[in-house]
């Protein structure tokens, strides 16, 4: 079932139009519905792509926290041959909230990296709703270094509100383990490349984030802070987390023009939910043609070099 984001009401109220219409074909077969539920659907199609032409910092923020938009195990699924999962930090526990193992992208050999939110309650849950902890970044780590060991590009799909905030990962090092992490990434002898598939968030992002090549959906976002408690820092108010995602520019477009991002995977109308099988093709698409051509005769010092400059040029053309 279909689920409606506040700013989707007017589609709502068409597709329930159209659901209901629909329903009664079912109970009476002398009712002809046909050329009113094509005339409710252009209305309801219109009115998505209007909607979904002028969206604002915030409506693209819940369509990148959309219940139902396709999370890493969709992707996982959907691509990935011969998925080989990695489990445990070999220093305190297994991190559901990051997914780690080996596998095969369209016949390519790959690592693979993954932040899982979780599909229902139960799932939500297991996966800390994709808030690692310290042991999460740490498997990352160590997922890594075998990448690098054994010649093999890495693939992030990133999606997290941030890393988990909880006492216990402050006590076990959480900013230790992201910081780590982000290292091992700028280390890496292989190429890596990162796509932001729904939140960006914090810390929790770039340590899985920092890639020869890094890509976005359409209407996911990428941020230093979440807009919710960056209003509460900065304006003393997290009600007014709409003004803090437009001040922030975490869009995937306001990116690109800053050069923090690569490129942008577009999505259907009405988000990656509804057409799922679409992005992922697409996201399969960048990421095969990523690791069949990056670096061609690149060694492990002009891969590591390649990722250095591009970091450092951020924020050259701004100032």
């Amino acid at each position: 079932m279909q689920s409606y984001l506040d700013f989707e009401k007017p589609v709502a109220e068409l597709e329930g139009k159209i659901a209901e219409l629909k329903s009664l074909a079912q109970t009476d077969d002398a009712v002809s519905i046909s050329d009113e539920v094509l005339r409710l659907q252009q209305r309801a199609d219109d009115a998505l792509k209007d909607i979904y032409r002028k969206l604002t910092p915030w409506q693209k923020t819940q369509v990148a926290r959309h219940p139902q938009r396709p999370h890493f195990s969709d992707y996982c699924k959907a691509m990935v041959t011969e998925w080989t999962p990695l489990a445990g930090d070999r220093k305190f526990a297994e991190d559901p909230a990051i997914q780690a193992g080996f596998g095969r992208i369209d016949g390519r050999p790959v690592a693979i990296l993954g932040q899982e939110k979780g599909n229902d309650t139960e799932s939500r849950l297991k996966h800390n709703f994709g808030m690692a902890r310290p042991e999460g970044y740490r498997k990352a780590v160590r997922l890594m270094e075998m990448a690098d060991r054994f010649g093999l590009p890495v693939v992030s799909f990133v999606d997290t509100a941030g890393a988990y905030p909880g006492i216990g990962a402050e006590e076990r090092g959480q900013a230790e383990a992201i910081a780590r992490s982000t290292e091992k990434c700028l280390e890496l002898g292989v190429p890596n490349i990162a796509l932001v598939i729904g939140e960006g968030g914090s810390g929790g992002a770039i340590a899985i984030a920092t890639a020869n090549r890094v890509l976005m959906l359409e209407h996911a976002i990428y941020s230093v802070i979440s807009p919710e408690p960056g209003a509460a820092i900065l304006f003393r108010d997290a009600g007014r987390a709409q003004d803090m995602a437009a001040a922030q520019k975490i869009t995937a477009q306001d990116l690109l023009s800053m050069g923090i991002i690569d490129a942008i995977i577009e999505e259907p109308i009405g988000g990656a939910h509804r057409k799922p099988d679409v992005v992922i093709a697409e996201a399969k698409k960048q990421i095969v043609d990523f690791v069949d051509n990056f670096g061609d005769g690149y060694g492990p010092l002009e891969i590591r070099e390649h990722r250095r400059e591009k970091f450092l040029a951020m924020g050259t053309a701004l100032t």
